[in-house]
C-alpha cells in the first residue's frame, strides 16, 4: 500500500453520538489522505508500511472549531467582565478597534502568525474562521493556516452599517471586494466562506448581493444569530417586517441547498426560527463559554439534536478564552446541564437529566462538526485528521480504564501533552523529542 502508514496507540472516537469506540494497542492506518481503517493486527497488505509505535498513548480524530474570530486572538480573555454595559459595548471598546488593526498588514502577518502557532499546539486540525473587512488581510491569514497544514474556511467579513471606525464599507465596496477575493480562491485547503458579520451590520441590500455570490460562486456561508435578547430587539427594530431573525438571511438567499450554512450561537430560537434551522439543512456552532458569557444562557442543544439539526462546537475567540476544544467539550456538558436546570421543575431528579454525555459532547467537536468535511471520525473513508495526547502526567498508581483515562485527558490536559498533530494524512507538528 504505497503512501501509507499506521499510528499505533489507544485508538479513540465517536462514530454515532453518546458512544465511545476504544481500541487499545491498535493500529489506524492512512491511506493517502484517507482512513483506511483501525486494526487490533495490521492487514497482510499493510505489513510492510511505516509504523509510528505511540504505545499506550490516546490517538484522537482531529477536533472541528465552527466558530472563531482569529482577529480577535490579541485581546481572548479580555472584556468578558463588562457589567451593565449596552449591547455594543464589548465591540466599542475591544472588537472594532482591535479589528480595525488588521489594515496594518504587518500586524496582520504577525498576529494570524501567533494565531496559528497557538492554534497548532491544540487538538484541533480544522476550523471556520472570521478574519476583518479587510480583503488583504483576510488573503494573509488564509495564507498563514495554510502554512502551518490547517484546513477549513476563513471569511472576509462584511459590514456595511453599524460598525467602529476604519471597518465599514459602502454596500458595493463589500461586495466589489468580496468577489475580488472569491476569484482568488481557496488557498491549500484553506477555503472561502462568505461572511456577513450578522443582520444589525449588513443591509438587506448587501446580505442579498451576498446570497447571489454565494450562489454564483457556490460558497459556504456563515453568520452569527440569536445571541442575545437585546441583539435580538435590534433586529426588530431595523427591519420590523422580519417575523424572526433568520429571516433576514433566508430573504437574501443565504440559506440554500447548494452550499453549506454554519450559524453561531443560536440560543433563543423561535418555533419559526427553529423550523429554518432544520429545512434549510443549517450547521448549529454552538458556543457554550460566550454564549453564557455574553447572554449567561444556553442553547436548547438537545432539542436541536433530537430534531435532527447538525450541532458543532465552537470556541468563540475573543468571545471565548480559549482556542482549546476540550475546554469547548466541557463547558458543552456544564451548559446543557445548567439548562435543564432552569428549564425543569424538578432539578433534584437527576436520573433523568437531559443533558450532553461526555462522547455526546465529543462528537460534536469532532464527526458533528467535522460533517462539513467528512472528517472527525476514524471509519473508513473519512479525512485522516488525528491528534496523539500523552496522559502520562496524570497517571496515578491506581489502575484507570482507558474511558476514565480519556475523561481525564478531555477535562484536564493543555498545549504540554500535544505529542503529535495529523491533517489529511500529513504530520503538520510533532512534539520535540519524539519520533
Amino acid at each position: 500500500m504505497e503512501g501509507s502508514f499506521a499510528v499505533k496507540g489507544t485508538i479513540a472516537f465517536t462514530a454515532q453520538r453518546d458512544k465511545f469506540t476504544i481500541v487499545e494497542n491498535a493500529y489506524l492506518v492512512c491511506q493517502g489522505q484517507r482512513v483506511a481503517g483501525v486494526y487490533q493486527t495490521l492487514p497482510a497488505a499493510c505489513q510492510k508500511i511505516p509504523v509510528l509505535d505511540m504505545g499506550a498513548r490516546f490517538v484522537l480524530p482531529g477536533t472541528c472549531d465552527l466558530h472563531v474570530h482569529a482577529s480577535q486572538f490579541a485581546f481572548q480573555g479580555m472584556g468578558q467582565n463588562i457589567e451593565n454595559g449596552k449591547w455594543n459595548t464589548w465591540f466599542d471598546r475591544y472588537a472594532f478597534p482591535d479589528e480595525s488593526r488588521f489594515q496594518n498588514h504587518a500586524y496582520a502577518e504577525r498576529t494570524y502568525t501567533d494565531f496559528a502557532k497557538a492554534l497548532l499546539k491544540t487538538p484541533t486540525t480544522r476550523l471556520c474562521a472570521y478574519a476583518t473587512t479587510d480583503r488583504v488581510a483576510t488573503e494573509i491569514l488564509m495564507h498563514i493556516l495554510a502554512g502551518y497544514g490547517f484546513a477549513g474556511y476563513v471569511g472576509k467579513v462584511n459590514m456595511d452599517r453599524n460598525c467602529g471606525d476604519g471597518l465599514l464599507e459602502t454596500t458595493q465596496e463589500t461586495l466589489e471586494e468580496t468577489r475580488r477575493w472569491l476569484d482568488q480562491g481557496a488557498v491549500g485547503g484553506i477555503e472561502p466562506i462568505i461572511t456577513p458579520r450578522y443582520f444589525p451590520s449588513c443591509t438587506t441590500e448587501a446580505l442579498a448581493g451576498l446570497g447571489r455570490l454565494a450562489e454564483e460562486y457556490r460558497t459556504p456561508v456563515q453568520s452569527h444569530l440569536s445571541e442575545g435578547l437585546d441583539e435580538i430587539e435590534w433586529v426588530k427594530e431595523l427591519d420590523p417586517t422580519l417575523d424572526c431573525y433568520i429571516q433576514a438571511y433566508d430573504r437574501a438567499g443565504l440559506l440554500s441547498p447548494v452550499h453549506p450554512v454554519i450559524m453561531a450561537h443560536c440560543v433563543f430560537p423561535t418555533p419559526e426560527e427553529f423550523s429554518l434551522l432544520r429545512s434549510r439543512n443549517v450547521i448549529v456552532a454552538h458556543c457554550p463559554q460566550s454564549n453564557l458569557n455574553s447572554s449567561g444562557r444556553a442553547a436548547p442543544v438537545i432539542d436541536y439534536l433530537d430534531a435532527g439539526i447538525a450541532v458543532g462546537l465552537g470556541t468563540d475567540v475573543g468571545g471565548g478564552n480559549t482556542l482549546h476544544m476540550f475546554r469547548t467539550i466541557f463547558e458543552a456538558i456544564l451548559a446543557s446541564k445548567v439548562r435543564w436546570a432552569y428549564t425543569t421543575d424538578h432539578p433534584e431528579q437527576i436520573s433523568d437529566r437531559q443533558v450532553l454525555t461526555l462522547p455526546g459532547a465529543f462528537y460534536l467537536a469532532t464527526k458533528g462538526g467535522g460533517a462539513l468535511w467528512h472528517t472527525g471520525s476514524f471509519e473508513p473513508g473519512y479525512c485522516f485528521d488525528a491528534v496523539v495526547l500523552d496522559d502520562s502526567r496524570f497517571c496515578q498508581r491506581a489502575d484507570r480504564t482507558p474511558y476514565e483515562r480519556l475523561e481525564r485527558l478531555i477535562t484536564m490536559s493543555d498545549d504540554r501533552d500535544i505529542v503529535a498533530k495529523y491533517i489529511n494524512g500529513s504530520c503538520v507538528y510533532m512534539r520535540e523529542g519524539e519520533k
